[in-house]
């Protein structure tokens, strides 16, 4: 059975699942696209192309007729958590009869975290889902029975972002408005953050963001013009004070309900765009609350096409499990112009040979097979360096024009993971903090003595893992600087045009395709 799942709005993506295994998802932002991008033409196009007949269910994560959830519903709509929220019906596709099913967003949330977690289906666990609106606790039963226990705070997602807005100057005070990225540096900043005492205009200001609701769509930036930290600059030491305690606030308000209600210490998988704060992640990893917690590489709006088709799946066969799937499920890379002749050399590629160009202190693209699902490199669309200088780290923030503060995550031989960082269990999908203990690796240290690990085995990705294993025996260590392959504010490129252009624009000093490197000239 082919399920064609598609997510409309922001992050829009289609996914292709048949026989219970992820065959494929393609992401409209990825290929250079815009960050959050929605479905274009393009991306049907380019889905349509790897579909070989119609198939037999299409499966449509709900949406609005817009941009905020509370707008009119379309295709099962933003909010609904029971089984009464989907339905499939007949449908006709190009004079083939086919099924549509749909489902509300918020339960593809649930379905793509359940389905990808490595718990057996029967076995009871708790979810939950944070995300730029909602904020919900639930139950999933061993008959897939799912029953919301609370919702301790609304928009929880909005409201992290739209403290990095009101302090910073360049942000526009228009109701509505909002930008994705501000929630990832807001992040940033809170490892600043001493958490010494807090003035009363910042427990003012956390108080009435918490107590807001709709926030976004209902209150313009100046409309905290009382405050001190109203366009303060976000660099500013008091508010990255500041973003530590908000950062706190938010938390302590979901761990103190779950503390409270959640007492079975069943595991938790967790969905939405707050999936993706690694500080979070590693509290509720060790807040002795769950047998154990699952995040998907897709926990933001990208898994929600795979969540409805697996939904779509229970819904038909009874199976709300994959059991084959891949980060790896994107798009391969598209060789549409020749090596680039004029600024590159082209040589084969030897692992022995590039560790010695990255220890020496090059920096380079690196493009392995098909691309990430969700919005992490994980070591097949990444650039890497060194890890071992701070110069590296500033270099890696011009290159990607990042600003100055954001940390550089890292790629790592998982049977090292432990040897450098508190890292005592896997963490493929780059979604934890975890504390450095090789003080060596200066790079990738952020200023509270963390560091976002990706860990990888050899059997996992060949390619990479061959390349950390020489870099290993020439340096001691197996670990990489590891950031994403991207213009800025764009989806990781996955075209040698746009690589060469990028290359050649940044000032990188080489790149690798696939079994060749590319070295820059001079």
């Amino acid at each position: 059975m082919q399920i064609l799942a598609m997510k409309p709005g922001h992050d829009g993506n289609f996914v292709l699942v048949e026989d219970r295994a992820l065959v494929w998802q393609i992401e409209a932002e990825k290929d250079s696209f815009p960050r959050y991008e929605t479905i274009t033409a393009d991306l049907l196009l380019r889905a349509g192309g790897h579909l070989d007949r119609v198939p037999d269910v299409f499966a449509v994560s709900g949406w609005v007729k817009g941009w905020h959830s509370v707008e009119p519903p379309v295709n099962g709509g933003y909010f609904g958590w029971k089984d009464d929220c989907a339905g499939l019906s007949p449908y006709r596709f190009m004079g083939r009869d086919s099924r549509l099913f749909t489902s509300t967003h918020e339960r593809s949330h649930l379905f793509c975290s359940y389905g990808l977690s490595p718990f057996p289906q029967g076995e009871p666990c708790y979810a939950l889902v944070w995300e730029g609106n909602l904020g919900c606790f639930y139950e999933i039963g061993a008959d897939l029975t799912i029953t919301r226990l609370g919702w301790p705070l609304v928009d929880p997602g909005n409201k992290y972002a739209q403290l990095f807005a009101i302090a910073d100057p360049t942000f526009p005070s228009l109701k509505g408005h909002f930008r994705f990225s501000n929630a990832g540096k807001l992040m940033a900043l809170a490892a600043f953050s001493r958490r010494g005492p807090l003035d009363e205009d910042g427990r003012r200001l956390i108080d009435t963001l918490l107590q807001a609701d709709g926030l976004v769509r209902n209150m313009a930036k100046d409309e905290f013009s009382w405050s001190r930290y109203h366009d303060i600059g976000v660099t500013d030491p008091a508010f990255m004070e500041l973003a530590g305690h908000f950062s706190d606030a938010i938390f302590d308000r979901f761990h103190d309900f779950a503390r409270r209600t959640l007492t079975k210490r069943l595991p938790l998988v967790i969905g939405g765009g707050c999936g993706l704060n690694c500080e979070w992640n590693s509290r509720w990893l060790d807040s002795g609350l769950f047998a154990d917690v699952f995040v998907p590489p897709c926990t933001n709006d990208t898994g929600s096409a795979l969540g409805t088709a697996i939904e779509a799946q229970a819904h038909v066969t009874g199976h709300a499990k994959l059991e084959s799937w891949s980060v790896y499920a994107g798009e391969a890379f598209v060789e549409d112009i020749p090596c680039p002749s004029d600024d590159f050399s082209e040589e084969p590629l030897d692992s022995e040979a590039l560790a010695g160009f990255i220890a020496d202190g090059g920096i380079v693209a690196w493009v392995q097979g098909r691309y990430e699902m969700g919005p992490r490199a994980l070591g097949n669309r990444s650039i890497l360096a060194e890890p071992f200088s701070e110069r590296t780290r500033d270099r890696l923030n011009a290159i990607k024009k990042r600003e100055g503060y954001r940390p550089i995550a890292c790629i790592c031989l998982e049977e090292e993971a432990d040897r450098h960082f508190d890292c005592p269990r896997p963490s493929p999908y780059m979604l934890y903090f975890h504390k450095v203990r090789d003080p060596r690796l200066a790079a990738i240290t952020h200023v509270d003595g963390s560091c976002r690990v990706q860990t990888v085995t050899p059997a996992g990705n060949p390619e990479i893992g061959r390349l950390l294993g020489a870099f290993a025996r020439r340096t001691g260590s197996g670990v990489l600087c590891n950031t994403s392959l991207n213009f800025n504010g764009r989806g990781f490129i996955n075209r040698m045009s746009d690589l060469a252009a990028y290359c050649a624009s940044t000032g990188m000093d080489g790149f690798v395709v696939g079994d060749r490197f590319y070295r820059r000239r001079g």
